[in-house]
């Protein structure tokens, strides 16, 4: 169990990461649950996280290891550890980081699951059809609008669940086919939508959401602006649009349609810098996780335009036979 001088720190830490850093409730509770577990292997060990070396750190990604925790797990946590000695170290608490030398298990490496551009067209047409089929029941028709929006909103735009639940309808100009999206650490961005998406949402916003709204009799008047709404009246839960992603297809997340945007967009050509600023990552090394998209991309441009391209080998071996070739020099008698 922690000991009171660890909680006390740990306290001290979530309210630097919500007050300072302005991170979500949901996102300083991962942190904080990824220390505890953290100070817990500490205690086994009989240190504390003031006085934690590189030795303990190395001994819990082993200890994660050992216990078929996934790389991406390990380095999530790791990642967090470093925030905090950080945070230590420029209030000066510590002198020195244990975590300084320590490589992060090789998470990036692990693709991200996306959907074939056939799969999501598929979840996106069954979507639109099963709206056609439900307005003869003004519920029913309501909450498939409200689904079909949020579909198309998760692949257009590549949100995040989270994000897709705090929309408000003053964020959405669809007029400009735009949304403006509130990101980790409350960061603001303009993210484009393709037609679909602007037309299923002008839907949503024409026929569906009135519905809703008037059965919020009890709802706070803060939430009478969210975008999506429940059958009651109620801003959407993200367990509600987890829920709804997996009846529309058993392979899909709202995560899952998030890396098909991106997957999808550099297997068109997109570059990366441009596929980080519409998911909203802060850094590019992030995005880099779909280099080897992008590194297809650029094999084929290759063989297709540099001059030992094997596109031009090819060219080359399919005209040869049809060269005339210079008759061989005899050798002139002396």
């Amino acid at each position: 169990m922690d000991t009171p001088r660890n909680l006390g720190l740990l306290h001290e830490y979530r309210t630097y990461l919500r007050v300072e850093k302005g991170l979500r409730p949901l996102t300083c509770e991962a942190y904080d649950s990824d220390l505890k577990t953290f100070s817990e292997f500490l205690e086994s060990r009989h240190g504390v996280l003031l006085t934690a070396a590189q030795q303990d750190v190395a001994a819990f990604l082993e200890h994660l290891r050992n216990h078929g925790i996934d790389s991406r797990s390990a380095a999530r946590k790791l990642s967090c550890i470093r925030g905090f000695y950080k945070w230590l170290l420029l209030d000066r608490r510590i002198h020195h980081d244990p975590t300084v030398n320590i490589e992060s298990p090789k998470a990036w490496k692990v693709l991200p699951k996306s959907l074939a551009e056939s799969e999501v067209n598929a979840m996106l047409e069954s979507a639109g059809q099963a709206t056609d089929q439900a307005t003869s029941r003004p519920q029913a028709h309501a909450t498939r609008l409200r689904d079909r929006a949020i579909l198309e909103l998760l692949y257009a735009g590549g949100l995040r669940v989270s994000e897709v639940t705090t929309l408000s309808i003053a964020d959405l100009n669809l007029d400009a086919g735009r949304v403006l999206v509130r990101g980790k650490g409350d960061k603001e961005r303009i993210v484009p939508l393709g037609e679909k998406a602007v037309a299923a949402l002008a839907a949503y916003l024409r026929e569906g959401r009135p519905h809703l709204a008037r059965m919020r009799a009890h709802a706070r008047a803060a939430d009478a602006s969210r975008l999506f709404l429940s059958l009651r009246g109620m801003p959407l839960t993200r367990q509600s649009i987890w829920v709804m992603v997996k009846s529309a297809s058993l392979g899909a997340s709202p995560h899952t349609l998030r890396h098909s945007c991106a997957t999808h967009m550099v297997e068109h050509g997109a570059d990366l810098r441009s596929v980080q600023l519409l998911l909203g990552h802060a850094d590019i090394s992030t995005t880099q996780v779909y280099t080897h998209l992008a590194l297809g991309r650029l094999k084929a441009v290759h063989r297709q335009h540099h001059p030992r391209g094997l596109r031009r080998d090819i060219e080359a071996e399919e005209v040869a036979p049809f060269l005339v070739k210079a008759p061989a020099k005899t050798k002139e008698p002396a």
